[in-house]
């Protein structure tokens, strides 16, 4: 069993409600810094309040791209990362754009990748996606367009352990991968990183 402070260093808060508020992201960020989570990650729009707490200590933070569907056009995500550069983000966790992969423009999505990677400017990039949207073949294809673009870890955005086991089996062993859903304390969070999982996401507030 990891210890408390070696499971928070390696999980992310996560508030990318569309309904949050200033409050909120303040007082997750307070939590963060004060219990040595590893991030938090917020909507875009909200990375400046996050950083402007965090601006001093060694909690990341982590703005969503093109969240939560994808579905924005390639240079609107681009646009997205150089202006959350901008206003604090460190590291990024990009939607992938489910109907374009599964119309099989595995160039479109790369060519995205490309330049998402190129304007995050070696700030860690994720690819994040929901495995009860797609098939194995697809879950598949996603690891594979995230290997080959450079992307360094993929977020599975559920808690199933076989998902996980699955995903590390398709990246490899070197992968990142961050297992994204509710940790609800250390037992929980121990199994995702032993199932193959190297960072942990939770939307709400473990108890390690």
């Amino acid at each position: 069993m990891h210890s408390s402070k070696e499971l928070a260093a390696r999980t992310e808060l996560v508030l990318v409600r569309p309904d949050a508020v200033r409050m909120e992201i303040d007082t997750l960020c307070r939590h963060a810094r004060e219990n040595g989570f590893r991030g938090v990650c917020v909507n875009s729009s909200r990375v400046a309040e996050a950083f402007a707490v965090l601006e001093d200590s060694d909690v990341k933070v982590i703005s969503t791209i093109g969240f939560p569907d994808g579905t924005a056009d390639s240079d609107v995500k681009r646009y997205e990362t150089e202006v959350a550069i901008d206003h604090g983000a460190q590291e990024f966790e990009v939607a992938l754009n489910v109907g374009r992969l599964k119309d099989a423009e595995d160039g479109t999505l790369l060519r995205e990748l490309y330049d998402i990677l190129e304007a995050a400017e070696e700030r860690p990039v994720s690819l994040i996606f929901q495995p009860n949207h797609l098939n194995r073949d697809q879950q598949i294809l996603v690891c594979r367009l995230a290997v080959e673009s450079g992307i360094k870890v993929v977020s599975v955005a559920c808690g199933d352990l076989e998902t996980i086991k699955f995903v590390r089996e398709a990246v490899g062993s070197k992968f990142g991968i961050k297992a994204c859903d509710e940790i609800y304390g250390s037992q929980q969070a121990t199994e995702w990183l032993e199932a193959g999982a190297t960072l942990l996401a939770t939307t709400i507030l473990p108890e390690f």
